[in-house]
């Protein structure tokens, strides 16, 4: 490998990614966890409020928010991190 090739592969090492869930929780509502997280950080009774309260955390930790439909799929990324790579909107409702 180039030294090129090897700095490029240390940088994108040294960015750790932080993320943020906006997931259903099974007794009802909506919660915010972070990534890898078994412990919601707060629940709401909406999915809004819970989206709206996440988007605050993601943009001050600079992290990377994952907002999730009912079914627990993923419905969009947002990236509020330093991320070269930054996911393109995706709205699949």
């Amino acid at each position: 490998m180039t030294p090129q090739i090897i700095k490029n592969y240390k940088e994108r090492c040294k960015m750790v990614k932080k993320r943020h869930h906006v997931v259903p929780s099974a007794k009802g509502g909506w919660i915010v966890r972070k990534g890898g997280a078994l412990k919601a950080s707060k629940t709401f009774n909406s999915k809004k409020d819970a989206t709206k309260y996440a988007r605050k955390v993601s943009k001050n930790q600079k992290s990377e928010l994952i907002i999730h439909k009912k079914d627990g799929t993923i419905n969009r990324k947002e990236s509020y991190g330093r991320d070269p790579f930054t996911p393109k909107y995706k709205d699949t409702r």
